[in-house]
């Protein structure tokens, strides 16, 4: 009992820190929706498949959001939208009427952390690839061919009201809130323990801060895993191999890059709520189940957000109906 008061106090405290200093940016060109200005192509191998696979992203109109294109599959789409969502273990996967995309969360998060709202996501096979195991490869790509800003306004989701999960010792949950500020503790075995880390996008902090933190998994599970069909794809150069002694593979590209990464995936699972989040969001030892049950939980219940488009003048700021079609549309 005693853990979860201390726990519910922490949160509180982050979320009233959070209410005074985090901002949004005022530039309405800041809240156009935005496209990539050029196509951009990726190649690699599936994390858990180990499956080739080619993926190529092209621009996309307003309003379309991202859609992933399956050109083995007679160009199949599906929406990158909650109700999509299939089997979530160790990663985020996509399904309709049975055609899947799995491990979605990187590029994901790399999309919403970069502002680029609307993109076609064309791939030959069921697995992105995973390439190094980040989101550095996908921000490097956005600034090398620049992003398009579009004649919409973006639609923000603000959060009205707390919607939490949890499970046990492990929770995750959603705060009222100006900007988009993500809380994410873990604790892992030895090297790692215990390790946070507190991002506020609103700030322009992904690609420095997130972007570039790595995969990562233990040696002493690899065969356990492979078993399962799982991890057939990973190599030293896509994930950080630990054992009980340290880092396999290093240097770290920061001394709490496991703390950051888990950030990155969760950045990139609730943008399978539709939109950008006004809120904030604390997790502790959760994981992509619980990500994508907290969209879930969201999305059902419509009295915990609405959403809004934000101009130059903040107080001129439009409010939408919660029952907007675009929320939940394919």
């Amino acid at each position: 009992m005693a853990k979860l008061q201390h726990r519910n106090f922490a949160v509180r405290e982050l979320v009233y820190v959070f209410e005074r200093g985090a901002r949004l940016a005022d530039s309405s060109r800041a809240h156009l929706e935005n496209t990539i200005f050029a196509p951009i192509e990726f190649s690699g191998v599936g994390l858990h498949s180990g499956a080739p696979v080619r993926m190529k992203l092209l621009p996309a109109t307003a309003g379309a959001g991202v859609v992933f294109r399956r050109t083995d599959l007679d160009n199949f789409e599906i929406s990158a939208i909650g109700r999509n969502v299939a089997k979530v273990s160790y990663a985020t996967s996509l399904m309709r009427q049975g055609v899947l995309i799995s491990t979605t969360e990187h590029l994901l998060s790399a999309l919403l952390g970069m502002g680029v709202d609307n993109v076609i996501v064309e791939l030959d096979n069921l697995e992105l690839p995973i390439l190094d195991g980040s989101a550095l490869p996908y921000t490097q790509a956005f600034r090398r061919v620049g992003l398009k800003a579009q004649r919409r306004r973006r639609e923000y989701l603000r959060i009205l009201k707390t919607i939490e999960v949890r499970d046990g010792d492990k929770f995750i949950g959603v705060y009222p809130g100006d900007g988009y500020s993500v809380s994410y503790a873990i604790d892992f075995p030895a090297p790692i323990g215990r390790q946070g880390y507190v991002v506020d996008l609103a700030a322009g902090a992904y690609e420095a801060e997130i972007a570039p933190a790595r995969t990562f998994g233990f040696r002493e599970d690899e065969q356990k895993l492979r078993d399962m069909g799982l991890i057939r794809g990973a190599t030293e150069q896509s994930v950080i191999v630990l054992t009980r002694h340290g880092v396999q593979n290093g240097p770290l590209r920061f001394a709490d890059e496991f703390a950051r990464h888990k950030v990155l995936d969760l950045i990139g699972d609730l943008a399978l709520a539709g939109h950008h989040i006004l809120g904030h969001v604390v997790a502790e030892r959760a994981g992509h189940a619980m990500h994508t049950a907290l969209v879930s939980r969201l999305l059902r219940d419509r009295s915990a957000w609405r959403l809004e488009t934000v101009g130059a003048d903040r107080a001129r700021a439009k409010s939408l109906p919660a029952g907007a079609p675009s929320l939940v549309t394919a």
